[in-house]
């Protein structure tokens, strides 16, 4: 089975129904046959940006519930990776959710990302691998 990660955009779009990415990433999920994995940073982020609505924010709190998601513990042993990430990529924008999930690719073996963030273009992991974008 397909894992991969999903960022706070494509969370947003799916359920705020004004957003450009809204039936895109839908359609893409309607099709998608594999495991979601994210943080609870991304969640907090998403929750964030759905603040004009608590109907979105419950009914993402909702999808989650009905274990749409994984969500891996990272304990404080990764806050290292955590700096180390966030320095390393200073010059564009890497926010700690954003690193999170790429303690998070590590952490579980994940190479494919779910985003409409083009910054995931430029990080690499470890092993100077990028994360493939499987939806833009």
């Amino acid at each position: 089975m397909e894992r991969s990660l999903i960022d706070a955009g494509p969370l947003i779009a799916l359920f705020d129904k004004d957003d450009k990415y809204h039936k895109s990433i839908k359609e893409f999920l309607a099709t998608y046959n594999g495991r979601l994995f994210t943080s609870w940073a991304v969640i907090t982020e998403a929750m964030y940006m759905l603040d004009f609505d608590i109907r979105a924010q419950v009914d993402l709190l909702n999808w989650i519930q009905r274990d749409a998601l994984e969500i891996p513990v990272i304990s404080k042993l990764y806050i290292p990776k955590i700096i180390e990430v966030s320095k390393k990529y200073s010059d564009v924008p890497m926010d700690f959710a954003d690193a999170t999930l790429m303690v998070i690719s590590e952490m579980e073996s994940i190479g494919n990302i779910i985003t409409i963030d083009s910054d995931f273009n430029i990080s690499r992991d470890s092993q100077k691998k990028a994360l493939k974008n499987i939806f833009i």
